[in-house]
């Protein structure tokens, strides 16, 4: 049996790439998985949890219990709309320090690998094409750079009324992409074959128009 085509998108906090990936699958009608998301998750239960961020093997315990679900662009977690909660800087900063863990990480291979699904999968994060989905039938790495990731967060923390310090958020992101370039589980790399999309001065129906097009010179 022929396993359902995946695009693979990878690239560091506030690329793009989740809005990238969901509109690229809107408009292939695949499936997508956010992955992000479920790190964003299993911070948010351990916080409720009282759980250490260091605890690896307890983080790893909780997040093979959490039920999940994802119905019509908002996130449930153990059956409460969790949506807008895993979506704050503290939350995002708490889910890339315990990504480090390898049991968290391990925790959540198998569940990523049940959403590769007929027609297809656009899965977003930062080792889909390097360790989740290898045989990804087109790899991405979709980057922009620091400042203009910073920018980009600034605006839209802004537009949902959070105040925000544009000099905060661009030293919480270069933090960020040290600590998930240098962590010894999955790190966040270009993996091999991967297209490299720089999207600094790229709209998004820019980027989703390049990735649509190079998924279209596969033969698909």
């Amino acid at each position: 049996m022929t396993l359902p085509p995946v695009i693979a998108i990878d690239g560091p906090t506030a690329s793009g790439k989740g809005t990238v990936a969901s509109l690229v699958a809107e408009k292939l009608g695949f499936h997508y998985l956010d992955s992000g998301a479920l790190y964003r998750l299993v911070a948010l239960a351990s916080e409720k949890e009282g759980i250490d961020v260091k605890n690896g093997p307890k983080l790893g315990v909780l997040a093979q219990k959490l039920v999940i679900s994802f119905e019509k662009g908002q996130i449930f977690l153990n059956g409460e709309n969790v949506t807008e909660a895993i979506r704050t800087e503290a939350i995002g900063l708490r889910a890339s320090a315990l990504a480090t863990h390898t049991e968290v990480r391990s925790a959540l291979v198998g569940l990523q690998h049940g959403f590769r699904q007929h027609p297809g999968l656009v899965a977003d994060g930062r080792d889909m094409a390097s360790v989740i989905f290898p045989d990804a039938i087109l790899k991405v790495f979709l980057t922009a750079s620091a400042q203009a990731r910073a920018e980009r967060r600034y605006k839209q923390l802004i537009a949902k009324g959070i105040s925000a310090k544009l000099d905060d958020l661009l030293r919480d992101l270069q933090e960020r992409d040290a600590r998930d370039s240098s962590r010894g589980a999955a790190p966040l790399i270009v993996a091999e074959g991967a297209k490299v999309l720089e999207t600094s001065d790229l709209s998004i129906d820019q980027a989703v128009k390049a990735v649509l097009d190079w998924y279209q010179s596969k033969g698909a």
